[in-house]
């Protein structure tokens, strides 16, 4: 292992709003770390919390979802099951003995590229100080 860690985060992005924002900070060039890796959904309802658990569980060491703003989905009120599920998933990471800060929702429209890249880092620098997780092999 390297002298620093680097983290293995897992981001599932809305493919109407959040997915183009991080399209939007990479062709704007904004620096987020290299270590996000960018799952396209096609709405942030898609993400249940079993594959969250199970990203966490294999080897990832964070898990940022991000959708539309709420009032803006393009499924209506996907976003909304999304922010229901978020206080599942917070209550099986707990069952699974992980820290709850290995996990954030984000709300993200296509025009805030800035904000994915804000996000990305803090998200990054938050896992970064947990350490690995006890699910690294």
């Amino acid at each position: 292992m390297s002298d620093e860690y680097e983290p293995l985060i897992i981001s599932f992005c809305c493919n109407w709003c959040s997915y183009a924002g991080a399209d939007l900070a990479g062709v704007s060039r904004l620096q987020y770390p290299p270590n996000i890796r960018i799952i396209r959904v096609m709405c942030s309802s898609m993400v249940h919390p079993n594959l969250v658990i199970e990203a966490l569980t294999k080897g990832a060491d964070g898990v940022l979802i991000c959708g539309c703003h709420p009032g803006d989905c393009h499924y209506e009120d996907g976003n909304l099951k999304t922010e229901k599920r978020a206080e599942a998933i917070v209550i099986m990471l707990e069952d699974f003995g992980l820290e709850e800060e290995r996990f954030r929702l984000e709300w993200v429209s296509a025009s805030e590229g800035p904000r994915f890249a804000q996000v990305a880092r803090e998200f990054t620098e938050q896992v970064k100080k947990l350490g690995p997780s006890t699910y690294k092999t």
